[in-house]
């Protein structure tokens, strides 16, 4: 069946008709033929083969094995007990494992007799294990009847309701390949086929839906998730190239007066080596005549805002004016005031504009604008409105752009006939797998090292056990002239909750830090912004030594003097959270500290993510352990995981095929960058349908 009939309208499919067609469309957004084949089995139950123990495969299917149960033990855990049996058949032996229900195993359960066992196999520690296996003695089992691997499809309650079972959707599959006769158009090159060993089209797609066994089923899911990463990595390579070919972009070849200037003479501080690295960077791709198309990431604290100030001055020496757009106020006002600061003296213009500028002071902005005396607009989305006219805008930078929409973002870019650069700035730190794919047709820049004379935050972990240690280390502390921060979690569903958990925090606190000798600000989310605003201003004023808040201070402060940061629930937060929290403090060159607070019943997850934070300081480090504990829709926002919505492949689990993908996708085009060559008719052909038909890469910036 080549692509094109494959676009047919599922209600054409023999057996589906109106009602069926739209339970399908509603509930598994199938469409069309190729929806249906591309709605991949869950997984699978496999009566039709017995596996040997040393035959087993890290493959999540479910096997049946024939065995017998040697020794049972029970095993003492933390919550409860479990009861493991040693299972053994002529090539090995594997465990059985119960958590529930022991007695009646334990009274049940035949020693040293043959049993049929089936489930889902797990490795664990070294060996496979079967929790609450199915057991059927051999001998009741032969006189039972036999049923062949059985595809397992995502199924919803609507589609039960409706009658559409597991068996009904597999007999539409099958009724496509009954359709096609199994044939379906190759995809991938003679060459890949070979080079990587994999399955041909036709052979993976009925394999993936029937399979014969574990090992072609294997082999089956290998190639199709190749396949499915290939694809999205030549679209965002190619993407890349053609960007760089067609869109010209404005040439920045002076560095000029003001750039050195400020380099010589306004620079507060020396640039680390990465600064220094992003900068050449950046300065290469301004003057190569196309468009910039570059993602900055680094930690919180990591010196973007510089690099940031530099790449303007670079499209002000040009002639151009550039443009920064922050998510929020607080953040657009934060880089408003330290841009300030820094371009103090070199007379060159900077305004901001947000939601709360009046309507009074825009004028001049936006005259200032289109006239071109105004070089440098700081602000939020306001920047996107209409009257934001810019006379030549040559540089747009985009600070935590996921917190942006594609239209949004879009709008910024058609400012001027001629795209401007765009830089996109981001403190969350992309784990490299993510990266690939969300950003891989950006250019990525990193900057991985702190500014001289920053000192790691030393982090602990303490229970609330510890608590009257804890508040003596905030004594010491204050008595040195440092400043505190106490925050508690915010959980939206219950305000009225969080509300009491900060106030009797914020009453122990008193208590044990009494007035006069200490004075305490409280800052959350019930409060009026201008009451907000009064109580950082006292602290960022070091008028109060400890601020008591939610998480509304995640974003925003910088108070050099802060040295400690307290995470009270802190098993109630997230990684990145954590993160992000514990950056800020560690601002001035005082030792500092982050003391995560718990109860004593922690999560294995909350226990992963508090080492985690204990162990590294690395922001990409912990990205990479939030990515695993999270999944990768989580982690960028649902309005990012347009990629995400993979139909096979896992970006986490199958981090090595994203790798191979990439490499061959990388080799083909540098190669071949039109696919004209004979060999590559093939992938041409199936990557312009992939195009006409899938609009789900153009969510990428």
């Amino acid at each position: 069946m080549n692509a094109n009939s494959l676009q047919t309208p599922i209600v054409y499919l023999k057996g589906v008709g109106p009602n069926r067609a739209e339970t399908l469309q509603s509930e598994l957004g199938i469409h069309t033929f190729q929806d249906l084949l591309n709605l991949f089995p869950n997984r699978y139950i496999d009566k039709t083969h017995y596996y040997k123990i040393g035959q087993l495969q890290r493959s999540n299917a479910d096997v049946q094995i024939i065995g017998k149960i040697v020794h049972l033990k029970t095993v003492e855990q933390k919550k409860g007990k479990r009861l493991v049996a040693s299972f053994v058949d002529d090539t090995g032996e594997m465990e059985l494992v119960w958590f529930r229900g022991q007695k009646w195993i334990r009274e049940n359960i035949k020693l040293n007799t043959p049993y049929v066992i089936f489930g889902k196999c797990n490795w664990f520690n070294g060996k496979f294990s079967m929790p609450h296996p199915e057991m059927e003695l051999l001998k009741d089992h032969e006189q039972g009847l036999k049923v062949v691997m059985q595809p397992v499809y995502p199924s919803t309650e609507k589609l039960s309701n409706k009658g559409i079972s597991n068996r009904v959707i597999s007999k539409l599959v099958q009724q496509i390949f009954v359709e096609s006769k199994g044939r379906f158009t190759e995809t991938l090159s003679e060459k890949l086929l070979f080079e990587l060993k994999l399955l041909p089209k036709s052979e993976s797609l009925f394999n993936i839906h029937f399979p014969k066994n574990q090992e072609l089923l294997a082999k089956a899911q290998f190639r199709l998730k190749f396949e499915e990463l290939f694809y999205i990595q030549m679209q965002l390579i190619a993407k890349n190239m053609l960007h760089k070919q067609k869109i010209k972009g404005f040439n920045f070849d002076q560095v000029g007066t003001i750039f050195n200037e400020f380099y010589k003479s306004h620079l507060p501080f020396e640039l680390t080596g990465a600064q220094k690295r992003v900068i050449k960077e950046i300065r290469g791709d301004l003057g190569s005549n196309a468009q910039m198309n570059r993602l900055l990431q680094g930690d919180v604290g990591s010196g973007k805002t510089i690099v940031a100030v530099m790449a303007m001055l670079l499209a002000i020496d040009n002639g151009f004016q550039a443009c920064l757009m922050a998510p929020t106020e607080i953040l657009a006002n934060q880089h408003y005031t330290g841009i300030s600061e820094l371009l103090e003296g070199t007379g060159i213009t900077c305004s901001l504009l947000t939601g709360s500028v009046k309507k009074s002071a825009r004028k001049p902005i936006h005259e200032q604008l289109e006239s071109g005396e105004l070089q440098i607009l700081i602000g939020t989305h306001a920047l996107l409105e209409d009257k934001v006219k810019f006379k030549n805008l040559g540089l747009a930078i985009v600070d935590e752009q996921h917190r942006f929409g594609v239209a949004q973002r879009s709008r910024l870019w058609h400012k001027n006939d001629i795209p401007p650069h765009i830089l996109v700035m981001t403190a969350t730190p992309i784990p490299r797998t993510l990266a690939m794919s969300l950003y891989g047709d950006l250019d990525v820049s990193t900057i991985d090292e702190l500014p001289p004379g920053r000192k790691p935050i030393k982090t602990v972990h303490r229970f609330d056990s510890n608590r009257l240690k804890v508040f003596q280390f905030i004594r010491d502390e204050i008595k040195k002239g440092r400043q505190i921060y106490i925050v508690y979690p915010l959980i939206q569903e219950s305000e009225a909750l969080d509300y009491k958990d900060l106030m009797d925090g914020y009453e122990s606190i008193a208590r044990d830090f009494p007035l006069p000798d200490f004075q305490i600000s409280i800052v959350h989310g019930q409060m009026k912004p201008a009451d907000k605003d009064y109580e950082m201003e006292r602290f960022v004023k070091g008028e109060t030594q400890i601020m008591v808040a939610t998480t509304v201070i995640e974003v925003g402060v910088n108070v050099p003097n802060a040295s400690v940061m307290i995470i009270e629930s802190a098993e109630r937060f997230g990684l990145s959270q954590l993160h992000q929290l514990r950056g800020r403090v560690g601002r001035g060159a005082d030792q500092s500290y982050c003391i995560l607070m718990t109860g004593n019943k922690l999560s294995t997850e909350a226990k992963t993510r508090l080492q985690t934070m204990v162990h590294t300081n690395d922001g990409f480090e912990i990205a990479e352990v939030d990515l695993k504990l999270r999944g990768p829709g989580d982690i960028m926002g649902t309005q990012q995981s347009g990629v995400l919505n993979l139909k096979i492949a896992d970006i986490v689990k199958d981090n090595d095929i994203l790798k191979t993908a990439r490499y061959h996708a990388m080799q083909l085009l540098k190669d071949d960058s039109s696919l004209e060559k004979p060999e590559n008719l093939v992938i041409r052909h199936a990557y312009s349908q992939l195009v006409k038909y899938k609009n789900i890469w153009n969510y990428i910036s």
